[in-house]
């Protein structure tokens, strides 16, 4: 049964191929480097300092409570045998709920839904809006079929006149200036 299904196949595959090769005469490939578009895209690199430094104010805010809880916890252990039960427990309740504050914070500040990634998304999706804008401009002018983007590692090789993103880049810098 098997090997009538391989069978039926590939006399489907070949029963297509001369449909195949006619399309396939007609496809103009190109690709595009968004890594490099990122990174040389000045509306990008703006957009990434803007976010580097609210993380880093993220980032300096969940240290100074780590550094409280550390010192809350140094306390509680060097002078664990000088306090009564009750002021130990009152302390590593209040040690708890602080350590249950810095998990919220760090959730809903670097978690999958946090702020950060909504910051991120906020600032990079109209971005990726107007690049994609002009790369399906730019296939749709130049005729190109399908366009890949080399940065995702499924180009292994490539002609250097298929690759479109300095295009992209150019016409992304035209777009900024008329509209400045």
């Amino acid at each position: 049964m098997k090997k009538w299904s391989i069978a039926m196949l590939l006399v489907y595959l070949a029963s297509l191929l001369p449909y195949g090769v006619a399309a396939a005469q007609e496809i103009k490939w190109g690709y595009i480097d968004t890594v490099k578009i990122f990174a040389e895209f000045k509306e990008t690199v703006e957009a990434e300092g803007v976010y580097s430094k609210e993380v880093e104010a993220w980032k300096k805010k969940a240290e100074d409570m780590e550094r409280e809880i550390a010192q809350m916890r140094e306390e509680i252990q060097s002078q664990s045998l000088m306090m009564s039960e009750e002021k130990l427990n009152e302390r590593k309740l209040l040690l708890d709920q602080k350590f249950k504050e810095y998990q919220q914070y760090m959730s809903d500040i670097f978690g999958d839904e946090g702020e950060a990634a909504r910051r991120n998304r906020e600032l990079t999706e109209p971005i990726v809006e107007k690049i994609n804008g002009i790369i399906a401009k730019l296939a749709e002018e130049e005729g190109y079929t399908i366009v890949f983007d080399a940065a995702q590692g499924n180009i292994v090789y490539a002609a250097k006149e298929m690759d479109l993103t300095d295009m992209v880049l150019e016409r992304l810098q035209q777009q900024m200036e008329s509209a400045q």
